[in-house]
């Protein structure tokens, strides 16, 4: 799934992770990166200004979660099928 201009992408995953596969070398697109346990308690701090969010986790299981948080605060995001390595692997041919 290519990425469309406008997007946010959230990246969900630890730091450790993020260090390790930083997603801004994946993407010339904004990214943010909030902990889900903030998605879901609502104290995210993003808002409709940002434009539609991306939500990118690891393997792709909570981004989902995180999404449909995200659209119950009134926000459009959308889950990245595939977490990083669909990414990744969209990033090379893309």
């Amino acid at each position: 799934m290519p990425l469309s201009d406008g997007v946010t992408v959230i990246d969900l995953r630890p730091e450790d992770l993020r260090r390790r596969e930083p997603l801004d070398r994946l993407t010339p697109l904004p990214v943010r990166a909030v902990p889900l346990d903030a998605i879901e308690d609502g104290t995210h701090g993003l808002s409709a200004d940002l434009g539609p969010l991306v939500v990118v986790c690891e393997r792709g299981v909570r981004s989902g979660l995180a999404a449909r948080y995200l659209r119950a605060d009134g926000l459009e995001a959308t889950a990245y099928p595939g977490g990083v390595p669909a990414l990744v692997d969209e990033s090379k041919t893309g």
